[in-house]
């Protein structure tokens, strides 16, 4: 039973945060929330991000609130699993740091995400309208390295290379945890 309720509560967690994410992610590229995938995002989180920008004010480029808010809801998702799960209570600190943990895997997985789903489109449908956002999402990580890897047959593999980084820091981020 506890398992069937992990799984709803990690999925619905993981889910909101990746939103959060997101939305940092647009606004932090300068695309704003202004395109469907943006104002789908604005309207799932702004329940929680609104009353923390009265906190902490927005910047220009960065809404570090978007950031505060899926820290909270990794906290939140941490301290249920410690309840679920653990025997003996851990440090506050070790909830945080499991919390942060959960934040860095799933922010890794939404950059996955996006680089799958650009790379098929880029194959299948490249016109697709969500194509220019995917575009201005990963160009930035993916620059740096295009400039050091050529093309290999006109085919561009910096997406490969950079999913490849997302899952030796995946592995990493697994390996350091202060518990599962």
């Amino acid at each position: 039973m506890y398992r069937t309720l992990w799984l709803v509560l990690e999925t619905a967690g993981s889910l909101f945060v990746s939103g959060c994410v997101l939305r940092f992610w647009l606004l932090a590229i300068g695309t704003g929330l202004r395109d469907p995938v943006g104002y789908f995002v604005k309207s799932l989180s702004d329940w929680l991000i609104r009353p923390i920008q009265a906190i902490v004010p927005p910047h220009p480029r960065l809404e570090w609130a978007s950031l505060i808010a899926a820290l909270m809801i990794s906290v939140v998702l941490a301290v249920a699993h410690v309840l679920l799960f653990s025997p003996l209570a851990p440090s506050f600190g070790a909830v945080v740091l499991l919390a942060l943990s959960w934040m860095g895997k799933w922010a890794l997985w939404l950059l996955m995400f996006v680089l799958i789903l650009q790379a098929v489109l880029s194959w299948v449908n490249p016109s697709a309208p969500i194509a220019p956002l995917l575009d201005r999402l990963s160009d930035p990580l993916l620059a740096p390295i295009r400039r050091r890897l050529p093309r290999v047959g006109g085919v561009d593999l910096s997406p490969l290379v950079l999913i490849i980084i997302a899952q030796v820091i995946l592995t990493l981020i697994g390996e350091l945890r202060p518990m599962r």
